[in-house]
């Protein structure tokens, strides 16, 4: 498969795939309303104005195009969308080119890469769209043999009549095939009878990703182009009340030095940008430049002061997501309950590449080129600055390294787009790792309170938790403050709902200067760390099996996940007491959560131990994921991984702190990441089933850190209640 940085307008694509009379065309069509989809020709969607979402092209020498209009961060669309079109228009992967959809929401929908989507948005459409091409191609070929298209099949890129011994290529069948009109309806194959997907093959992208040929955001390069960095107030919204740029004038290669803004959430950040012929010459007179800065009008807060207002918060009455029965009244009047509170840490993205774009504005043209996980969003954003129709504002996308929600941001597009309208030239403006780190936006730490109540009979008689932190909807001009936090049960298992008589989800929202914002997982990656631990301390209350217990308040596709969680760890066979508090001499300890987010449920179990020295260690990780229908178990077991990595990283390693307003970790030598002798063997088992595809890219990183934390106290009788914590410290 080849891949290209190419970004295509809808006609450019009909064009260079062969024209609307020499290829077979199609993509989804959807009606008025935007509910009704159908298979259209590429010569209907030019002559009635069908917007259309997703586009194939087969030319007449049989290769295979494909629009994908999701970005590629590493996730693997550019692996998984072709292998789903590949699968039921019967061709190898080796026939197929993919190349990145420019940013169009009217035309692509949403092309968002975020909340593990693009799969579980997708993939019927895309099957239906593979399905009929082969479909329309069978067609041609049965009537060009004067046979019952019954009596073909398609294998290879060619239509097989086996009792004829005929065959035809589709490069042949092309020209005629795009005269039909796609089917209504087609079926499309039974899971049985796949032959690419749910196939661990490798990802074609990895090649050109290891020999430089991939293009990402960074190696993007224009003629003429100039580089800037931006000096930014490191207290989040400072504004610029004069600078001294005489000793950054001095330095060679610096050309222009102006005054620039920032669209964060619709309110404008202020800076000073520093336009050079390289991006050295542009650091260099960024560390010289004078700014003096009013950061006058907002509180510069400390972390210990943001954690002991989110603590008091939590004691008050939160404004109410999600309820039944009448928690409080059950909670004062129960024999066995557990109160509880829990704090995750701020977090930085901290992705591989850090932020970058480079932007074109001509008098009558915007184009944007980077790391962009949101394309139809920068170019709706740019269109109401610049007052630009869609059209003229071109958003292209490149690789990714990286992007974790911190990429959909609109907010560093737009600065490029300023400051390249100002010097009237393109220009790439990259921040340095210290930017990435400091400016933010990040993830909110967050403060829960919980409090439950086991029955008699070992079950959850009552469930509560009261969450503090920055609630990312409320920091847009004019926002609803009364409003509640709608991701307050993000992570929480949706079966509990049926099962739990008494429950109670609420948050009281912390007010903050510090910009807050998606970050892998969004709320689950917090709040699971609470409710998962919070179900271990009633098993524990309820002298239950941390398994058992849950296992009790969940229906079949969740007892069938606990099953095979079971088996893998061999969870029965551990050296415990039914899950009762550990000796603290104990050798091993092993802790369990279960979360479910975007549409996917995962279960991990983790094994901990004492090294020689008495310190705690991590042995093993054992991860079930059920997410339906999937494509590549490859891709998921690497998104897995990574996603355990990752939340090792935030529960044991690093934060981002404040002091005086300022953010205080600005690279890897105060924000630890692991390391791979930190690594873990990880065991990962995908279930199968026929439930709708959920995510894949974030779901596995919730569950890790209280399985982490219930299996240290499993170890030594310790509760951890509080993020980051070291291993090294636990006694």
């Amino acid at each position: 498969m080849e891949t290209t940085d190419r970004n295509l307008s809808r006609r450019n694509f009909i064009k260079i795939s062969g024209l609307t009379g020499t290829a077979l065309t199609l993509g989804i069509g959807f009606s008025a309303s935007g509910k009704d989809m159908a298979i259209v020709r590429a010569s209907s969607a030019e002559t009635t104005s069908i917007e259309v979402n997703a586009w194939i092209s087969i030319d007449t020498q049989g290769k295979v195009t494909i629009i994908n209009h999701r970005s590629e961060m590493g996730q693997g669309s550019f692996q998984s969308v072709p292998q789903m079109i590949a699968e039921e228009l019967e061709v190898s992967l080796d026939q197929v080119n993919i190349v990145f959809a420019p940013g169009n929401g009217r035309r692509y929908g949403s092309q968002v890469t975020g909340g593990s989507s693009t799969i579980r948005g997708s993939y019927q459409k895309l099957l239906r769209l593979g399905a009929s091409a082969r479909h329309m191609l069978i067609e041609t070929a049965a009537k060009r043999w004067g046979v019952a298209a019954g009596d073909c099949y398609a294998e290879n890129g060619e239509v097989i009549h086996k009792a004829l011994g005929k065959k035809l290529n589709y490069g042949d069948l092309v020209t005629e095939a795009a005269k039909l009109e796609p089917p209504k309806e087609v079926k499309l194959k039974n899971p049985k009878d796949y032959k690419i997907i749910r196939k661990p093959l490798p990802r074609q992208d990895t090649p050109t990703k290891v020999n430089g040929k991939a293009i990402f955001g960074l190696d993007f390069k224009l003629p003429g182009m100039l580089y800037a960095v931006v000096e930014r107030s490191p207290r989040f919204q400072g504004k610029v009340v004069k600078f001294d740029d005489s000793e950054t004038r001095k330095v060679p290669g610096v050309k222009f030095v102006l005054k620039v803004n920032r669209d964060e959430f619709d309110n404008m950040r202020e800076g000073v940008a520093v336009v050079a012929t390289n991006t050295w010459a542009a650091i260099q007179g960024r560390k010289v430049l004078k700014v003096e800065w009013d950061d006058s009008a907002f509180p510069h807060h400390n972390s210990e002061e943001l954690y002991a207002k989110m603590r008091e918060l939590v004691k008050g009455d939160p404004i109410s997501f999600r309820t039944m029965g009448n928690t409080a009244k059950t909670f004062a009047k129960a024999e066995k309950k557990v109160e509880a509170t829990y704090e995750t840490p701020y977090e930085s993205h901290s992705c591989m590449e850090p932020l970058n774009c480079v932007a074109n504005v001509t008098d009558d043209k915007c184009e944007i080129w980077g790391p962009i996980q949101g394309p139809d969003w920068i170019q709706q954003n740019i269109c109401g600055h610049l007052k630009l129709p869609p059209e003229k504002v071109i958003v292209n996308m490149t690789f990714l390294g990286g992007g974790f929600g911190r990429k959909a941001f609109t907010d560093y597009p737009y600065e490029a787009v300023m400051i390249s309208k100002e010097i009237k030239a393109p220009v790439q403006v990259v921040w340095t790792r210290e930017d990435d780190m400091t400016i933010g936006p990040f993830r909110p730490g967050m403060v829960y309170q919980c409090k439950g109540v086991v029955t008699e009979g070992g079950r959850i008689g009552s469930f509560e938790t009261k969450i503090s932190g920055q609630n990312m909807d409320l920091q847009n001009p004019g926002a609803d403050k009364s409003a509640y936090n709608s991701s307050d049960t993000e992570g929480f298992l949706e079966g509990y709902f049926n099962s739990i008589p008494h429950y109670s989800f609420g948050d009281s929202p912390l007010d903050s200067p510090i910009p807050v914002m998606w970050w892998r997982s969004v709320y689950a990656s917090t709040n699971a760390f609470a409710f998962e631990s919070f179900l271990d301390e009633l098993a524990v209350k309820a002298e239950k099996d941390p398994l058992d217990f849950r296992r009790q308040h969940l229906s079949e596709r969740y007892q069938l996940l606990i099953d095979k969680l079971e088996a893998v760890s061999n969870w029965k066979a551990r050296k415990k007491n039914e899950g009762l508090p550990a000796e603290a001499s104990a050798k091993v300890g092993y802790g369990v959560a279960i979360t479910e987010c975007f549409s996917s449920i995962v279960g991990e179990v983790v094994k901990v131990s004492r090294d020689t020295l008495g310190k705690v260690k991590i042995d093993k990780v054992w991860a079930v994921m059920d997410c339906g229908w999937y494509v590549n178990p490859d891709i998921i077991k690497a998104q897995i991984e990574g996603s355990i990595i990752m939340a090792l990283g935030a529960s044991t390693k690093h934060e981002t702190t404040f002091k005086d307003g300022k953010a205080v970790e600005r690279n890897f030598d105060s924000y630890k990441m692991p390391r791979i002798q930190d690594t873990p063997e990880i065991e990962i088992y995908v279930m199968d089933n026929e439930e709708k595809a959920g995510g894949v890219g974030e779901p596995a990183l919730p569950p890790f850190t209280p399985a982490l934390t219930n299996a240290i106290f499993d170890l030594t009788g310790k509760r951890i209640r509080k993020l980051p914590f070291s291993l090294d410290s636990i006694a």
